[in-house]
C-alpha cells in the first residue's frame, strides 16, 4: 500500500535561508509559466501552450539565470510545471461540467509553500548519510538538512516534498510498497453515526464528545483578527507588526488543525484495535455545508425573504470545525493498514427509520437528540438509532457479498 510520513526538518539559519530562495523561485517560475499561457491565448492566434512546450525551455531558462533559476533540480522545476498544467486541467475540466470554472491564479511568495523532488536520488536524497546517527536529507541548492525522523520509514520512497509551515520547515515522504500490519480479529462489527453535538455515537451506545477546537480558540481568533484588520488590507511593503499579525492568526490556525488532527487519529485508531468491520454513512459533506439560496422577493424587487442563511452558517461552522471528511479519511488509511473493513452505506433515512418495526416518518424524529417512532412508540437517542441503522445496512452489504 502506499503511505506518507512527514518529519520535521531542523535547518541551519543558511540552510532556511536557501529554502526561502527555493520556493520564492519556484513560484516565480509558476507565476512566468501562467503568465506565459495568458499571453499566448489573448494573441490573436489563440496559441494553446502545453507542460510539454513549457518544459522544453527550462534547459534556455536555467543556462540564462544561472544564479537563481539554474541552482535547483531540473526535475523539481518540471513538477512546478506540472502543477500549473494539472491547475489548468482542472479548469477546463470545471468549464465542462457547467461548475465554477476558478482560472489558475497567480501565486504570492507567501503562498507558494511546497516544492515536489518527483523522485528520490534526483535533485534530492532521503537519508544522505547512512552512517550518520542524525538522519539527514540532501537537497540540491541547499544540503544536507538534518531531519526529526520521529518513526521508521517503510517501503520504498517514491516522492520527496519541502513544504513550509509558517515558521517551520517539513519533508513529506511518499511512499509505496509499504507493507501491512494486520491486527487480530476481534469477532465485532460496528456501525457509528457522526454528529455536531456528539463527534460520533456508536451502534453500542457510546458517545465520543465533540471538542470543538475551533470555538474553544474563537476568542483568541477573533482578537487576533481584530488586530489585523487596523493594516491595510493591499499594500506592497508589510511593516514588521502587519507581519507579526499575519502569523499569530496563521499560528492559531495551526494548532487548532493539529488538535483535530490529533483527535482524529485517536478517534480512529480506538475503532480499528476494536472492531474488524466499520460502517459509517457516505456523507455528502460538500452539499451539507452549502450555503442556502437567496430568495428573491416578489414583491419589492432588489430585496430578498429570509433564507435561514445565519443559522445555516452555524451550522455549517459546527460540521466543518468536527472534521468529518479528514476522520473518516484517516479511518480507511488505518483499516487498510490494519486489514480491517471500512463500508460506507446509504445515508437516507438512517435517522428516520425506527430499528425495531422498520417504520419510516420524518415525525420520528422528535427532537434533535429523541428517536420516538410514532408506529411503535420505540424510544431512544436519535443518533444511537442512526448507528444501529447504519450497521443493518452494512449487515446488508455483507450477506450480499456472501
Amino acid at each position: 500500500m502506499i503511505r506518507v510520513y512527514k518529519f520535521r526538518l531542523r535547518p541551519t539559519t543558511r540552510q532556511a535561508r536557501a529554502l526561502g530562495e527555493m520556493l520564492r523561485d519556484h513560484c516565480s517560475l509558476y507565476n512566468a509559466a501562467l503568465q506565459e499561457r495568458r499571453d499566448a491565448y489573448r494573441h490573436a492566434s489563440k496559441t494553446n501552450i502545453k507542460y510539454a512546450g513549457q518544459s522544453a525551455q527550462l534547459k534556455e531558462i536555467r543556462a540564462f539565470d544561472p544564479d537563481r533559476q539554474g541552482r535547483w533540480s531540473f526535475s523539481s522545476q518540471q513538477a512546478t510545471l506540472r502543477r500549473l498544467d494539472k491547475a489548468f486541467d482542472a479548469f477546463f475540466r470545471r468549464v465542462r461540467s457547467g461548475l465554477t470554472p476558478g482560472y489558475p491564479r497567480f501565486k504570492g511568495v507567501g503562498h507558494f509553500d511546497t516544492v515536489l523532488f518527483p523522485k528520490d536520488g534526483d535533485g534530492c536524497r532521503w537519508d544522505s548519510t547512512p552512517g550518520d546517527r542524525q538522519t539527514r536529507v540532501r537537497l540540491q541548492g541547499v544540503g544536507h538538512v538534518r531531519t526529526h525522523q520521529h518513526r521508521p520509514v517503510r517501503g520504498r520512497v517514491k516522492t520527496i516534498s519541502v513544504k513550509r509551515e509558517g515558521k517551520h520547515w517539513y519533508v513529506v515522504l511518499a511512499c509505496d510498497e509499504v507493507p501491512t500490519e494486520p491486527l487480530p480479529a476481534s469477532g465485532s462489527i460496528i456501525g457509528i453515526d457522526m454528529g455536531v453535538k456528539h463527534f460520533l455515537t456508536t451502534s453500542n451506545g457510546e458517545h465520543v464528545e465533540n471538542p470543538r477546537y475551533l470555538a474553544a480558540a474563537a476568542d483568541a481568533l477573533a482578537v487576533a483578527q481584530q488586530h489585523l484588520s487596523t493594516f491595510p488590507k493591499r499594500t506592497r511593503l508589510r511593516s514588521k507588526r502587519h507581519r507579526a499579525a499575519v502569523r499569530k492568526i496563521a499560528k492559531l490556525h495551526g494548532r487548532i488543525r493539529r488538535q483535530r488532527r490529533d483527535h482524529h487519529h485517536k478517534t480512529a485508531k480506538g475503532l480499528i484495535c476494536g472492531h474488524d468491520v466499520i460502517a459509517h454513512e457516505r456523507l455528502n459533506i460538500a452539499g451539507m455545508t452549502r450555503a442556502p439560496k437567496a430568495k428573491p422577493d416578489p414583491d419589492q424587487p432588489g430585496a430578498f425573504l429570509p433564507n435561514g442563511a445565519a443559522a445555516k452558517a452555524g451550522l455549517n461552522r459546527s460540521i466543518l470545525d468536527a472534521g468529518w471528511g479528514q476522520f473518516l479519511s484517516i479511518l480507511a488509511q488505518k483499516a487498510e493498514s490494519a486489514a480491517r473493513r471500512v463500508i460506507a452505506v446509504d445515508a437516507r433515512n438512517t435517522s428516520r427509520t425506527c430499528p425495531r418495526c422498520g417504520h419510516v416518518a420524518r415525525e420520528n424524529r422528535v427532537t434533535q437528540a429523541t428517536f420516538e417512532c410514532t408506529a411503535c412508540g420505540f424510544l431512544a437517542n436519535a443518533d444511537h438509532v442512526g448507528a444501529l441503522n447504519v450497521l443493518s445496512r452494512a449487515g446488508l452489504v455483507l450477506c450480499a457479498e456472501v
